[in-house]
């Protein structure tokens, strides 16, 4: 039986504790295990550490709206499992404490199909939890998913790392200790981009907002509004469509009607698709001009070219950033190698994730929750493929760039990929409201 097998009392350490304090000394050369064993139970800890490898639960949208960009970060996720478990070069270089696996172990994981539903992700994760024993759970698209996610998270005791969510609330009013967000979201987006848009279009500009009707829309549409106004820029009308809307054609009207100079797109996966062919067809896109705030993997080549030409948008990642990042030409590499084509954001999303997932709990020494978390919280400064980023403390959210893009020309591509120009890599922790304005509140640690 080793020392992990059965938890340590409480006095026994103690007491082991006297005895170094008193002048014990321990033979040369050894080195103690670290008294992880002395916590509690708690979440699925120690159970789904105790063996040789150990199990994360993936939660994405396979079928529905949003299911291009759940296929996307389940491939980032697998990428970043294969390199973890093999202790490649570029995970190495993330999360330098690594051998093979995470302390270790060999990381196994399963995949399940969220619908982008709140109900039916918490479902699936909370299966990889009673079933798998998950030491840590990922995975969302829709920010009504993530926001479910972290009250399980919360609940169980059990890391969750959120994949896609804009919402400001993911991070704000509803984040949790046991969550911690990689991407940008909509503050980091709006504060971004809006001061690119006001240069380029010109101030004093009408909007007409296409806004999803949920956390991410809203808390999008909210910031959007706000940082525009240093343009003079205001709302002509602003449309709200349900999630999983097919027909945008009452909303186009009313927007072709209000006399707005600019359309601000806030739909994302087959809605963002759907609203922007369809608004090409209303004759909206020519008359007015069209900014995308938080672009949709595949977005372009969905749409295509002719219909994004000179489009504005703000994005985690672009695989052009290579010229830039020596991670992200490395990641890009890998990813073609194994995909044969060029990653997107999610993909990108999804391999960091796991990346600093590893690094923190090599740093931890342990699976413990509450210690994983402590590595999290303690700033670790971290490479990454678009520099150096780490996590803050007191919100859970990663400092990062926000990356701005302007959709090319169909003549100006130079190949099947190269939709966007980067226009900006703009600094994240300037774009970064204070940790409790949106009402961040963490909880307890057990």
């Amino acid at each position: 039986m080793t020392v992990f097998d059965k938890p340590l009392s409480r006095r026994m350490v103690l007491k082991a504790g006297s005895a170094l304090a008193g002048g014990a000394l321990l033979p040369a050369g050894l080195v103690l295990p670290a008294l992880a064993a002395d916590h509690p139970a708690l979440g699925t800890y120690p159970a789904g550490s105790s063996g040789d490898s150990v199990f994360v639960g993936v939660s994405v949208p396979r079928t529905g709206t949003y299911a291009a960009a759940g296929e996307d970060l389940i491939k980032g996720y697998e990428l970043a499992l294969e390199h973890l478990n093999a202790g490649h070069e570029l995970m190495h270089k993330i999360s330098p404490n690594i051998k093979k696996g995470v302390l270790g172990k060999t990381v196994k994981h399963g995949v399940a199909d969220s619908e982008a539903k709140p109900n039916t992700a918490v479902q699936a994760l909370s299966k990889f939890i009673s079933e798998n024993k998950a030491v840590m759970m990922t995975g969302s698209v829709s920010s009504a998913e993530a926001v479910a996610d972290n009250k399980l998270a919360e609940r169980e005791k059990v890391i969750y790392l959120p994949g896609i969510t804009g919402s400001n609330d993911t991070t704000g009013k509803d984040c949790v200790r046991y969550s911690f967000r990689e991407c940008f979201y909509a503050e980091t987006a709006a504060k971004a981009i809006a001061p690119v848009l006001i240069k380029n279009l010109g101030k004093n500009k009408k909007i007409a907002f296409l806004t999803p009707d949920y956390t991410y829309g809203h808390t999008v549409r909210q910031s959007m509004e706000e940082h525009l106004k240093a343009g003079g820029w205001t709302v002509a009308t602003n449309q709200i469509s349900p999630l999983g809307t097919t027909d945008f054609s009452s909303y186009l009207l009313n927007v072709a009607n209000s006399g707005a100079d600019v359309v601000i797109n806030i739909n994302f996966g087959r809605d963002a698709v759907l609203s922007i062919k369809q608004a090409k067809d209303f004759g909206i896109i020519g008359k007015m001009k069209l900014a995308v705030p938080y672009i949709s993997p595949f977005l372009a080549k969905e749409v295509g070219p002719e219909i994004m030409e000179g489009v504005f948008a703000a994005t985690d990642y672009w695989w052009t950033l290579e010229d830039k990042y020596p991670l992200a030409k490395m990641f890009n590499a890998a990813f073609r190698a194994k995909y044969n084509y060029n990653p997107e954001w999610g993909a990108n999303l999804a391999y960091m994730q796991i990346a600093m997932w590893a690094d923190a709990v090599e740093r931890a020494k342990s699976f413990y929750p509450p210690d994983v978390i402590k590595a999290y919280e303690a700033g670790f400064k971290v490479q990454s493929t678009v520099g150096e980023v780490w996590f803050r403390g007191a919100d859970h959210q990663l400092v990062r760039p926000v990356v701005i893009i302007r959709a090319k020309k169909a003549s100006d591509m130079k190949g099947a990929d190269d939709y966007y120009d980067v226009v900006d890599v703009v600094a994240g922790e300037g774009l970064m409201q204070a940790p409790d304005a949106f009402g961040c509140k963490l909880g307890d640690y057990v």
